[in-house]
């Protein structure tokens, strides 16, 4: 199982959320590469990304703050957040990026997403779905869809994806535990990769999104906060 450590960039400082909310925010660091050199020398092998503007507006205004984080590591980083047309991925992957990942679009403009992996490959495009209560949301978390996750999985699949972060919003940034039943509902009924995200805590989490196969996980705030210690995490699940 891959552990993807996260890095979320709001006003080029790399910060962490409460379930989504902007305005429940703490800033870990005013350079988001310094964070992405340590868990770099920490033994990560991927790093995940996410430009909380552009999720919001739709503008790559962490474009500077993203570039560096690419040229200070030597492993791979993937990134979401504000990703609306073709130019926009292919910027993205211009300056070194290695998988970009989709949200909103995978929602309001389906074929976008079958658009984009017919012209950089599957192994480049990942679809972020972020639920509440199994329904998706869109625009920065502000707003629910009518779909469900499981719907736009199945949906996504018939494009050709194959990874899909699946983040469970009212856990994000609470370290109360991963949606464990619910991302395994979601490997079960689909087969594709399925990186779990939002929620994880401790070993023991990581523990239970092993058991059901996931792809990987993201860890956020309980690396910042100090209860999972990344280099043990990386020596127990990917050696």
């Amino acid at each position: 199982m891959r552990l993807y450590p996260a890095i979320d960039i709001k006003s080029g400082k790399c910060v962490r959320l409460k379930q989504g909310k902007f305005n429940e925010q703490t800033i870990y660091a005013n350079n988001p590469y310094d964070i992405a050199e340590k868990w770099a020398d920490k033994g990560a092998s991927y790093i995940h990304v996410v430009d909380l503007d552009g999720a919001l507006d739709g503008v790559w205004t962490n474009k500077d703050a993203i570039e560096k984080i690419v040229k200070a590591v030597n492993i791979p980083v993937q990134t979401g957040g504000g990703i609306r047309t073709i130019r926009d991925i292919e910027e993205r992957l211009s300056i070194g990026i290695d998988r970009v990942i989709i949200g909103t679009l995978a929602v309001k403009n389906p074929s976008f997403v079958k658009d984009a992996i017919e012209k950089f490959g599957s192994d480049k495009i990942v679809v972020g779905i972020d639920a509440k209560d199994g329904m998706v949301a869109i625009n920065g978390w502000e707003e629910v869809s009518l779909m469900s996750a499981l719907d736009l999985c199945q949906k996504m699949k018939g494009y050709g994806v194959k990874t899909i972060v699946y983040t469970d919003i009212s856990k994000d940034g609470m370290l109360i535990g991963p949606n464990v039943a619910y991302t395994k509902y979601l490997i079960e009924e689909t087969n594709l990769d399925i990186i779990a995200s939002g929620g994880v805590s401790s070993i023991d989490d990581l523990k239970d999104v092993e058991k059901i196969n996931a792809e990987g996980a993201i860890i956020g705030k309980a690396l910042y906060t100090g209860a999972i210690d990344l280099e043990e995490a990386v020596s127990l699940f990917e050696k």
